[in-house]
């Protein structure tokens, strides 16, 4: 379980992280709508939580 942690689910949180970031850099750059840029800045912001977790379980586990 470790294994696939450490090479699949640290690697897709962060990659989503990044993702949603970019959408909304974009999104600010060409003037798009200030309620998308607050969208994605909160789902950014769950991403991010939600990748903390996985690096942290993936730690854990791989000290076990």
């Amino acid at each position: 379980m470790a294994q696939f942690m450490s090479q699949y689910a640290v690697t897709i949180a962060i990659a989503l992280v990044a993702l949603v970031l970019v959408l909304g850099l974009f999104n600010m750059l060409r003037g798009g709508s200030p309620d998308r840029s607050q969208k994605l800045m909160r789902l950014r912001v769950l991403l991010q939580f939600v990748a903390i977790v996985i690096v942290m379980a993936t730690i854990w586990m791989m000290g076990r």
